[in-house]
């Protein structure tokens, strides 16, 4: 390669000279040296050029065969990338379908277990309300009624309502009468021939409360009165008769006081009660379609000790009574026909209907605008258009609490 330059120096030079104007001193050395000379300088320049040329063709085959290897080696790479890849996402879609079986394995139990355990808490809930009410109810009294045999008008009033008793939870002799269906006159007889006879000695005392009742619903147990507050929806007061003063008072809750306790008798919204087993209330509640609440009370505290919703109902009802537990409503066809027990609840279920005989009062022309029990002489008190009247009663034990 070295030795070719020359030559081609001079083939250049010489063609250049052939297209060339003669020089105006062509003969002149110093010129011919000097263009030479730069010829020299331009053969060398070529020279390193092609040198670097060629030197930038292995560096560019040389890059181009390490580009090829290393593509060689990136598609084997990629290859067992994707491999790797497919395999993991093989095992990734396992591992979920195993943690979709385990998720839906656990909610399956999550499902039943609720369930069992809501039976078995609704269970153990029944037991102790049956147990509690068991306890509540656990008087030595298993009476059931039988029939109202015989009546006896003890007195005649002009007064349509009203109602009378005595003290159930005591020994007292006495007779308190209550006129009308909004009053807050008690009377006071200090016994039965006093009440009945006007004119017998010592005249009955005059008790003022400080509040009226409404309704014929009220009721008298261990010295206090216990009454519906005339101008409220649902509060009961108690009456301490002995010092004239307020006791107490409490809300009965349930919806009391919103609808009369009974279509016959429109002025009682509550109406209390007192047996065996002590007092208690008897109202419709809201969005039970006109059926009776049962709640026991205790009367030492005013609080509820327990609520039942009946299946008897108000519509046609005109009064109703408790004996040993167990409520007997009173309805009236609103003909001429007999006054019928034909709902009877026992809140222990001892009761059965094939048990109850066809329980009727004797003939009475008008309704009654209450009937009380008296669990002292075993007999019911009812007023009657003005009239007052004591039932007696026939009854016999029940079957024993399974």
């Amino acid at each position: 390669m070295t030795v070719a330059l020359p030559e081609t120096s001079a083939v250049l030079v010489m063609f250049l000279l052939a297209f060339l104007p003669p020089p105006r001193h062509a003969q002149d050395p110093a010129m011919v040296h000097y263009i030479y000379q730069r010829f020299q300088v331009l053969e060398q320049g070529l020279v390193k050029c092609t040198q670097a040329t060629r030197a930038y063709i292995e560096d560019f085959r040389e890059f181009s065969r390490n580009i090829s290897v290393l593509l060689g080696r990136c598609q084997t790479h990629t290859s067992e990338y994707k491999s790797a890849v497919h395999n993991l996402a093989l095992r990734v879609e396992r591992a979920q379908r195993e943690i979709d079986y385990l998720e839906y394995l656990r909610a399956a139990d999550l499902c039943v277990e609720p369930e069992e355990k809501t039976l078995a808490e609704t269970m153990l809930q029944e037991a102790e309300e049956d147990k509690k009410i068991r306890a509540l109810l656990n008087a030595s009294c298993d009476n059931m009624l039988m029939g109202i045999k015989s009546l006896k008008i003890v007195k005649k009033t002009m007064d349509p309502e009203g109602s009378w008793m005595k003290d159930t939870g005591s020994n007292s002799a006495k007779v308190y009468f209550f006129i009308g269906s909004r009053n807050n006159t008690v009377w006071e007889f200090v016994n039965m021939r006093a009440f009945m006879e006007d004119s017998t000695k010592p005249a009955p005392r005059k008790l003022m409360l400080p509040l009226s009742w409404q309704g014929s619903g009220q009721v008298i147990y261990k010295g206090f009165l216990f009454f519906h507050n005339q101008g409220t929806a649902n509060e009961i007061i108690k009456y301490n008769l002995q010092k004239k003063t307020v006791e107490d008072r409490m809300l009965l809750p349930g919806g009391a006081g919103r609808a009369p306790v009974y279509a016959h008798s429109p002025s009682t919204y509550i109406d209390l009660a007192v047996d065996e087993h002590g007092l208690w209330a008897i109202h419709s509640g809201p969005g039970i379609q006109g059926y009776l609440v049962l709640t026991k009370i205790d009367p030492g505290t005013l609080g509820v000790e327990h609520a039942w919703d009946t299946p008897c109902r108000s519509r046609d009802a005109e009064a109703a009574f408790l004996l040993c537990g167990v409520l007997y409503v009173v309805y009236n066809s609103g003909g001429q026909g007999p006054h019928r027990v034909t709902c009877v609840y026992d809140p222990l279920g001892t009761i059965r209907d094939e048990d109850l005989p066809n329980l009727f009062f004797p003939r009475r022309p008008r309704s009654h605008s209450m009937i009380h029990y008296n669990s002292r002489d075993k007999q019911l008190y009812a007023w009657n258009e003005g009239n007052q009247i004591i039932y007696k009663l026939q009854t016999r034990r029940r079957l024993p609490q399974q």
